[in-house]
C-alpha cells in the first residue's frame, strides 16, 4: 500500500510517523513548501518525497495520488494525531472487497486532541452528508484509503481544504460502499495550521461549502 502524507513544516513529527509505518506501507511525503527540512528529513527516514509547489491540501494529495503506484492507497495527516500502525483498520475493508472508501473516526486520546469549535463543524459537516447522501459516517477523517484508479476516477477538483469532502460526495454519487470504523487521535506534534485554530477552521468550511454547492447545487 502506498500511504499519501501531505506535509508543510513537519520535520518535528515525521520521525514518529516514518517510524511507526506498517510493513509493506510505503510512505509518499508530498512536500507543500515547507521551511523547517522536512522534505531533507522525510527522505533520510526512508520516505518517498514528492514537491508540490502550489499551496493546498487537496493540492498535495492530489499530487500524491498521482505519484502513487499501489493498488490501495492510504491518506494520513503528516502531524503525529494518527498513529500510522492504526493503517491496517481502513485498508483491511477495501483490501477485503467489503468497501470501496473506508475512514478512520477520530477518537479524541485528551481532550486537547480536537478542539471544541473543529469537533463541532466537523459533526454538523457528517449530519448533513448523511442526511443528504444517505452515507452513515459521524466523521469526515482524514485517515482514509481506497483503491488509486477508482479515486482517479472520480475526478477530484478541489485542491484546497474541500478535497475530503469532494471526495466522500463524489464516491456516494458513484454509489461506491462506504464505511468507518473508530481510530485513536492524539494532539498533533507542533503548531496547527486548521483545525487548531479557529481562522484556520472558518477557511476550511468556506472552502467545504464551495464544494458542497458546486456537488448539490
Amino acid at each position: 500500500m502506498d500511504v499519501i502524507l501531505p506535509c508543510l513544516d513537519e520535520a518535528a513529527a515525521l520521525p514518529f510517523v516514518l517510524g511507526r509505518m506498517p510493513a509493506r506501507y510505503r510512505a509518499i511525503v508530498v512536500d507543500n513548501g515547507s521551511g523547517d527540512g522536512s522534505p531533507e528529513l522525510a527522505a533520510r527516514l526512508g520516505a518517498v518525497v514528492v514537491h508540490e509547489p502550489r499551496r493546498g491540501f487537496g493540492a498535495a494529495c492530489h499530487a500524491g495520488l498521482l505519484a502513487a503506484t499501489a493498488e490501495v492507497v492510504c491518506f494520513l495527516d503528516c502531524d503525529g494525531s494518527f498513529d500510522p500502525a492504526d493503517l491496517p483498520k481502513v485498508t483491511g475493508p477495501v483490501l477485503a472487497g467489503q468497501a470501496d472508501l473506508f475512514l478512520g473516526q477520530r477518537r479524541p486520546t485528551s481532550r486537547g486532541a480536537w478542539p471544541p469549535h473543529a469537533r463541532l463543524a466537523n459533526r454538523l459537516l457528517a449530519h448533513r452528508i448523511r442526511r443528504t447522501t444517505g452515507v452513515a459516517l459521524r466523521d469526515l477523517g482524514p485517515m482514509r484509503a481506497a483503491r488509486r484508479t477508482a479515486l482517479l476516477e472520480l475526478e477530484i477538483t478541489d485542491r484546497r481544504f474541500g478535497y475530503p469532502l469532494e471526495m466522500v460526495l463524489k464516491a456516494a454519487d458513484a454509489g461506491w460502499h462506504i464505511g468507518q470504523t473508530d481510530v485513536p487521535y492524539a494532539p498533533r506534534t507542533g503548531k496547527s495550521k486548521v483545525t487548531g485554530t479557529v481562522g484556520g477552521t472558518v477557511k476550511a468550511v468556506a472552502d467545504m461549502r464551495k464544494v458542497w454547492k458546486a456537488a448539490t447545487g
